[in-house]
């Protein structure tokens, strides 16, 4: 895999929905350190391809408490459906989501409405961190390179990074905290020459998790998201079975059931031919 070429994806954002998007505004109360690290990732389809954007919004998910894990296959489908496969404005994943979002065990996993993020002020960002994993787009030339010296394993250390507008990928922001303890959280070392004392953040993309100094993420960052929530869960309506002889020990049926529901007294009522040739009615309410 380290050999591969890796898939990007992102479209940088219309100017005209950056200016018209709602800050995020900080609240207090942030923890000093922070890492939001799922049990299983995956690169949802973002090694083959171009869906970086609806990628993120998986991982997104899986960083709920409990984990929700959405399958590759659907979030392909999900990409393929919405025709972002090959590449997609951050905020048109995000606005599609609060609707139409993963289908996965019974449930839809949709996104809440999205604010902007200030990358550039350390308060702000870590209290939206804090808040939820943040979706940021970034110029990945030199993360790709940083991504494959590590052979595509988390723990890869993103530093010295300079500055790159050209926006084409899109990845999370999961933690923040010194470069020392986020290394401590995924259980790698601070290389030689960088000093762990100093703040840094992990970082999701291309099935890992890795570490990012501030100058670096700053460098390479064009817009950054919060979602409030991260995830809607919501139920889907199904069929059930219910064996209602059973459930009331009533007669068994000779003939075919007729059911109504009687509004004003809010119940539900069944009629049918008992094999005793008794009429019978089950009633709910």
């Amino acid at each position: 895999m380290p050999d591969q070429t890796l898939k990007r994806g992102a479209i940088p954002s219309p100017r005209s929905a950056l200016a018209a998007a709602v800050p995020y505004a900080p609240l207090i109360g942030a923890p000093p350190n922070l890492i939001m690290k799922p049990q299983k990732i995956s690169m949802w389809g973002n090694d083959v391809h171009g869906d970086c954007v609806t990628a993120e919004e998986a991982f997104a998910k899986a960083c709920n408490n409990p984990e929700i894990f959405i399958s590759d296959n659907e979030v392909i489908a999900w990409a393929t459906r919405h025709g972002v496969l090959e590449g997609a404005y951050l905020t048109q994943v995000m606005t599609w989501m609060q609707n139409d979002g993963f289908a996965d065990s019974g449930n839809i996993y949709d996104d809440g409405p999205y604010l902007s993020v200030n990358w550039t002020d350390a308060g702000t960002l870590q209290s939206a961190i804090s808040r939820g994993p943040v979706k940021i787009g970034i110029a990945a030339n030199q993360l790709d390179a940083t991504w494959h010296a590590a052979n595509g394993q988390s723990g890869w250390f993103a530093t010295g990074y300079h500055r790159d507008t050209n926006e084409d990928h899109c990845v999370t922001l999961c933690g923040y905290g010194s470069m020392s303890w986020l290394a401590q959280q995924l259980g790698v070392q601070v290389p030689p020459g960088v000093d762990g004392t100093q703040p840094g953040y992990a970082m999701f993309t291309w099935d890992s998790i890795g570490i990012i100094d501030v100058p670096s993420m700053i460098a390479i960052t064009e817009e950054a998201w919060l979602r409030q929530p991260t995830t809607v869960v919501k139920s889907v309506a199904a069929w059930h079975t219910n064996d209602l002889s059973a459930a009331t020990g009533s007669a068994a049926a000779a003939g075919d059931p007729a059911g109504y529901v009687f509004d004003a007294q809010g119940t539900q009522h069944v009629l049918y031919r008992g094999s005793d040739n008794h009429v019978h009615e089950l009633w709910w309410g």
